[in-house]
């Protein structure tokens, strides 16, 4: 069976990155070294042993395919990547209270309620609850 063990996220800035998505969405640090060169290898993942295999790497931003990459997505209105939580109204509620800025509040897409915010490190982030 093969299974996703580790998906990447473009970002500004690691170390940036790597505060808001522990301290603000509640990540976990899962991997944080120190490459040598102001380079930092970040993972985080899903806390209290939720998804315990799973991690999320925070991958440095700059360069000949992320740059345009990240740009084309921001700009087109896409998110980077798509989070699930069991209540998005209590999230929105929760993260909009820490400052976080929504592009859209939660509303009815097909079978999920979804919202969409901005990262602060150069992405947009879907939440997504299945409809019952």
């Amino acid at each position: 069976m093969i299974k996703v063990a580790m998906t990447g996220v473009y970002v500004d800035d690691v170390a940036t990155a790597h505060a808001f998505y522990t301290g603000i969405l509640g990540f976990e640090t899962r991997l944080h070294m120190d490459l040598g060169d102001d380079t930092l290898f970040v993972t985080v993942g899903a806390p209290e042993g939720a998804q315990p295999d799973l991690q999320l790497l925070l991958e440095p931003g700059q360069g000949p395919v992320a740059e345009p990459y990240r740009r084309a997505l921001y700009e087109a209105g896409i998110p980077c990547i798509v989070f699930s939580v069991d209540d998005l109204w209590a999230e929105y509620e929760r993260l909009r209270g820490l400052g976080v800025r929504f592009t859209h509040e939660p509303r009815e897409q097909g079978p999920v309620l979804a919202a969409v915010f901005d990262d602060t490190v150069g992405n947009l982030v879907q939440l997504v609850q299945p409809r019952q």
